[in-house]
């Protein structure tokens, strides 16, 4: 079930997407599918969501989204480099002009020195003309870290949104 909180930001994402004539793809590892969950709860979300992948496992963020098994193995599963393929072969694998990834260590194990838990990488990518990414240190039980990851990344869907009618004006 979705909160009050994502709902309102979800719609809100729909409706910028909705008015921008754009559809969005999200690729999910430690968010488990919880974005497009929050996506989906919106009635009508179906013409701006075009559908998301959860590749929690190496083999599938290889397998799914084409992310290189050198990536994964350089810059590990958690990292920009591994959101920014994912956002990018979540394009690639879709009719979606805007994508979105989440890669991270939610908890309450699997962390380590570099990369401690609540370590959460992101990337957004629309077309082939833009690709951001960022890695944000959040604090939390699992389920926070998770809630905060869907929340990060579905404002960056909306600042991405906000930079294009900024460049449009």
């Amino acid at each position: 079930m979705v909160d009050k909180e994502l709902e309102e930001l979800s719609a809100e994402v729909g409706h910028a997407l909705k008015n921008a004539r754009l559809q969005l793809v999200t690729a999910e590892s430690c968010t488990g599918g919880w974005v497009g969950e929050a996506i989906t709860a919106i009635a009508g979300s179906s013409a701006w969501y075009d559908r998301g992948f959860i590749t929690y496992s190496n083999n599938a963020k290889r397998e799914v989204l084409n992310v290189a098994a050198a990536t994964l193995k350089q810059h590990g599963s958690v990292s920009e480099e591994t959101a920014r393929e994912m956002a990018i072969g979540a394009l690639k694998h879709s009719r979606a002009h805007i994508s979105l990834a989440i890669t991270g260590v939610a908890g309450p194990g699997g962390g380590s020195a570099d990369k401690p838990v609540g370590t959460v990488c992101f990337a957004w990518a629309k077309g082939a003309t833009s690709l951001n990414s960022a890695r944000h240190l959040l604090n939390g039980d699992r389920a926070e870290v998770r809630y905060r990851s869907v929340e990060i990344a579905l404002r960056g869907i909306l600042e991405i949104l906000a930079e294009r009618e900024t460049m449009l004006a």
